[in-house]
């Protein structure tokens, strides 16, 4: 903006001359004097620019009266030449500045251009690159699927020279692959088989050596202090009568009365069995142990009638939560478990009602906490929780809930009672179905078997009874150096007899592990049962 303020400067500078000069010549007009070329280009010039100067005017010089007619003086003209010098001089300076501007616009421009020709440049060369990726990749894709397909010829044609050799070979053996295969294990475990017997041998000496005694200490000392006594029941309960006038009683007239027994009831009385005896039978605990407590108050109170009958009935069958209430109570206490929930306590007292194979819940729950309790003392193990464990284990059994194990639904009682944890672990740990945790779940898991697998403990089927014991004799008469076995101890040992001249002593040791492995994985039976191999050599010389 130089040039703007040396214009306004110049004009500033001439427009007053100096008062002491007086015009000696008579004011004429002048004629408009034209512009110099110079100065039109820099106008032009300036047009281009940012802002467009105003047209540069000569200077008059100032306006003298009509009267004087003196010449002008020589200092205005001076002053006018050196105004057109300064001018000159600006005009010149602005198209210097212009042109700066424009050169620097120019070189702005063609920065601008080359930064967009090197991103171009740039951008065709990535993707050229990404063109050529690309052709790699489907170059890449094509080789992949034909080494795939080449791979797969590969194998059908492996599998089919595998099939070929394998027929090739069963053919020239004249055995199949199986039988192959069984030959080569047979043949090594004829090889190996002193080895085996000597440290399954080793081992079983060891382990006997150190926890044989001990154990044997714990168990009797731990059945000694939980013998019961009792008789287990099974679907049948018995009622003692007075005289056998009550039978006639307890039949009515033309047999109303025993009618309506059973029918109110729901079990099936049988009155032949002696003449002072009424057997009860039915299948559901507590409508046959409601019929019982009925039957006795009708006995006794002595009015026999169909009415009577079942008001009794009904009676007992409301009587029968405080019953089971106080069975509940009595086990606790008597066991030493005390401030349980009321709620949790009746459920314990339906085991008065529940059985399992024939044995009494509330008789086997006793036997097991006095059993698990010894352990746990001789132990040293937390008697508390074995003590809930033992006493707990099969609520589940009593649960109102139909759905799932007793072990489900157990462990759902004891969280829903706000068990411990250790508590809890017990009751779904007693049959194995989760790994143990703790002693105080393997020993609550101990006594649970002890208590089930005691002789008379629980009723059996005679059929599945007789069918375990021929199973039992047919796994050890399944191997060919097997001569005899017998079952004996109503199915808790096999002993087996072999065949001197087809077998080793070696072959004892690993048939009797056999023989236990089998019956493990395929039978179901209460208890334990022991294998007993034996192999006798006898020769005998007749002299004639």
């Amino acid at each position: 903006m130089s040039f703007f303020g040396n214009l306004s400067n110049l004009f500033a500078n001439g427009k007053q001359p100096s008062s002491s000069v007086k015009a000696t010549q008579p004011r004429q007009a002048q004629p408009a004097r034209p512009q110099p070329k110079a100065q039109q280009q820099g106008a032009d010039q300036h047009k281009t620019g940012a802002q467009k100067p105003a047209p540069i005017r000569p200077v008059s010089p100032p306006a003298v009266p009509q009267q004087q007619s003196k010449p002008i003086n020589v200092d205005s003209q001076a002053v006018v030449r050196e105004a057109q010098a300064r001018a000159r001089e600006i005009i010149v300076e602005a198209k210097d500045e212009a042109l700066a501007i424009r050169t620097k616009a120019e070189q702005e421009t063609r920065q601008l251009s080359k930064s967009l020709e090197d991103q171009q440049r740039s951008l065709d060369q990535k993707i050229d690159r990404i063109d050529s990726r690309l052709s790699q990749l489907d170059e890449r894709d094509q080789q992949l699927e034909k080494v795939r397909r080449d791979l797969t010829e590969q194998r059908q044609k492996l599998e089919e020279t595998k099939q070929q050799v394998l027929e090739r070979l069963e053919s020239v053996s004249g055995m199949t692959q199986d039988e192959a295969k069984a030959n080569l294990f047979e043949s090594l475990e004829k090889k190996l088989a002193k080895e085996m017997a000597t440290f399954i041998r080793q081992k079983e000496e060891e382990s006997k050596n150190e926890a044989q005694e001990r154990v044997r200490e714990i168990l009797v000392d731990a059945m000694k202090h939980g013998a019961t006594d009792y008789v287990a029941e099974y679907t049948v309960s018995v009622v003692q009568l007075a005289s056998e006038e009550d039978k006639s009683r307890i039949i009515g007239k033309a047999g109303r009365n025993i009618r309506t027994f059973e029918r109110v009831t729901g079990v099936d009385v049988d009155l032949d069995v002696s003449p002072t005896e009424v057997r009860l039978s039915c299948f559901d605990p507590v409508r046959r142990e409601i019929a019982r407590i009925s039957l006795e108050r009708l006995v006794k109170d002595g009015r026999i009638q169909p009415a009577r009958i079942e008001e009794v009935v009904k009676k007992v069958s409301t009587e029968l939560d405080r019953i089971m209430f106080e069975e509940g109570k009595r086990l606790c206490h008597e066991v030493g478990v005390y401030n349980l929930p009321a709620e949790l306590m009746q459920m314990l007292g339906r085991f008065k009602y529940r059985f399992s194979y024939g044995q009494n819940l509330i008789a086997h729950t006793l036997e097991e906490t006095k059993i698990g309790i010894k352990l746990a003392h001789e132990l040293g193990l937390d008697v508390n929780v074995v003590k809930l464990g033992c006493l707990l284990h099969d609520i589940g059994k009593v649960s109102p809930d139909e759905e799932g194990s007793h072990i489900e639904l157990g462990v759902k009682i004891a969280k829903k009672f706000g068990l411990p944890k250790s508590v809890i672990d017990c009751i779904a740990q007693h049959h194995e179905d989760e790994p143990f945790t703790s002693p105080e779940s393997m020993v609550v898991y101990i006594s649970d078997a002890i208590s089930g697998a005691r002789p008379g403990a629980r009723y059996e089927n005679y059929e599945e009874y007789v069918q375990r014991l021929e199973k039992l004799e047919t796994i050890a008469t399944s191997y060919p150096e097997v001569d005899h076995a017998f079952a004996i101890q109503a199915g808790r040992e096999v002993r087996v007899m072999l065949i001197p001249e087809k077998s080793k002593d070696d072959d004892v040791q690993v048939l009797a592990m056999k023989i236990r492995d089998r019956i493990k994985n395929e039978m179901t039976y209460p208890g334990t049962v022991t294998v007993t191999v034996m192999r006798e050599t006898r020769q005998q010389q007749v002299a004639a």
